[in-house]
Parts: C-alpha cells; sequence; structure tokens
C-alpha cells in the first residue's frame, strides 16, 4: 500500500509485543539528517513506547544510506540484538543515483539479515523529492521511523517465539 494511503504512524498497539526483553540497533545515516532524525525520533520514541529499555538500544550513526548495511553488521558484532533498524533517506534527484543505492542497501540488509539470523529492518524513505520525504517524516503521512520501530518489535519477538518453540497462531 502506498504511504500515501496509509498514515505511516499508525499500528495496532493492542497487538505489539513488549520490548521489554528486546534488545535493538539502530543505524542512522547522516544524509538528509533533517529528515533521518526526525526517522530515528520516531523510531525511538517507539520501542521506549513500548518498553524498550535505553540501555538496550544502540545508536550508530553513518554518512549516507549506502553506508547502512555495513553499520548494521558492525551493530550485530558488537552487541547482542534482536533487531536492527537501519535508518536513511535517498532522494531521487536528477541522476539515477537513488536506484543504485536504495537497491544496494535493501539487498544489503535482506542479505545480513539471512546470513545472521537477526531481523534488520529497512527504514529508509525513498522518495521523488524533499517535500515527499518530509510528509513521511513527521508529516502528512506520519513517521517511517514509528512504522520501523513497530516492524522491529514484531520481528524480534517472532525471533523469540520460534527460538522458544512456541507455534505461531495466525487466527485459525
Amino acid at each position: 500500500m502506498a504511504s500515501a494511503l496509509k498514515n505511516l504512524s499508525h499500528y495496532d498497539e493492542t497487538t505489539l509485543p513488549s520490548a521489554a526483553d528486546l534488545r535493538f540497533g539502530i543505524a542512522v545515516a547522516d544524509w538528509n539528517a533533517q529528515i533521518t532524525h526526525a526517522l530515528y525520533q520516531g523510531c525511538l520514541d517507539t520501542l521506549l513506547k513500548h518498553g524498550a529499555k535505553e540501555e538496550n538500544i544502540h545508536m550508530v550513526q553513518v554518512p549516507g544510506s549506502f553506508e547502512l548495511p555495513a553499520a548494521a553488521r558492525m551493530l550485530a558484532g558488537a552487541h547482542k540484538l534482536d533487531a536492527i533498524v537501519a535508518i536513511g533517506c535517498v532522494i531521487k534527484g536528477e541522476t539515477n543515483h537513488n536506484e543504485y543505492i536504495n537497491n544496494s542497501v535493501a539487498m544489503g540488509l535482506i542479505n545480513l539479515s539471512i546470513a545472521i539470523n537477526i531481523p534488520c529492518i529497512f527504514g529508509v524513505l525513498t522518495p521523488n523529492d524533499e517535500q515527499q520525504a518530509l510528509d513521511r517524516a513527521g508529516g502528512i503521512h506520519g513517521n517511517k521511523g514509528v512504522e520501523a520501530g513497530a516492524t522491529a518489535i514484531r520481528m524480534a519477538a517472532l525471533k523469540k517465539q520460534l527460538q522458544q518453540g512456541e507455534k505461531s497462531k495466525i487466527g485459525f
């Protein structure tokens, strides 16, 4: 669903597991800092709201979105984590650089996630222009950082649930 049709800050809080016993890494790109720092704040606020302890949240900053997979790997090597959130913003611009960066970051994160068995959440905005980014970093379409934080909680809890041998309940 396009974010223009959904508020990125809305989720069903009643179905989100507690984050009290979970550990998170957050890698934040400095490029487009006004946007990425707003996304980080949305993510951090969501984790804390659902019980994550500040001492269990490890944040690093990197120059740009291209460096996010490497930072995620470094975080995983430095801390015992249940999920990692990669936060960035690559605005289209005049060339196709965004396609190369976005694809590289997405593939890097999914490959890392599979290799290290830690959910790596893609919290990277891929807008056509700065206004679209602002709209998704706390503007009219909510905050993708909130969505990324909620996703990190759900995926970390799912991993723990499966490691403990609990069966998933899908509603039937």
